[in-house]
């Protein structure tokens, strides 16, 4: 399994980003990534300085949360429904996306596999897909 550094992740992103403004060719992932961060215009100013992206700090404490964290779960979720895995998030994204914005659908999907992440982390155990679709599945009902 591909386990990147924080600083990797971070590099990555402001890369696709900057290769984006530029206007050079973006491959695999980085055209995601790109798409990803110009829907989030307040990253922007994060995302075209490499140096200072590296060194800072987002606690949750703090009321923030860290973007590269929150566009590395849009990246996620964008590979999780192109592979309908965990099975049915697809048609659980699709559900979303009849009531709602592409965008927003992610930011609900994004919730719910922030918990279903936390949730696996504070129990040591492995992560819930059934629970994290099933989580999905109740908030697109609810709208």
């Amino acid at each position: 399994m591909f386990s990147p550094s924080r600083d990797q992740v971070r590099d990555f992103f402001c890369d696709a980003w900057q290769k984006h403004l530029a206007r050079r060719p973006l491959v695999g992932a980085e055209v995601a990534a790109a798409d990803i961060a110009a829907r989030h215009p307040e990253y922007h100013a994060l995302l075209g300085n490499a140096a200072s992206a590296r060194e800072r700090e987002w606690q949750p404490e703090d009321g923030q949360m860290n973007p590269f964290l929150h566009l590395s779960l849009h990246l996620a979720i964008h590979e999780q429904v192109s592979i309908d895995q965990p099975p049915g998030i697809r048609a659980a994204y699709d559900a979303l996306r009849s009531r709602m914005e592409p965008h927003a659908a992610e930011h609900v999907i994004l919730e719910a596999l922030g918990e279903t992440i936390w949730r696996a982390q504070r129990e040591g155990k492995p992560m819930d897909a059934l629970a994290y679709v099933d989580a999905v599945r109740r908030a697109a009902s609810l709208l």
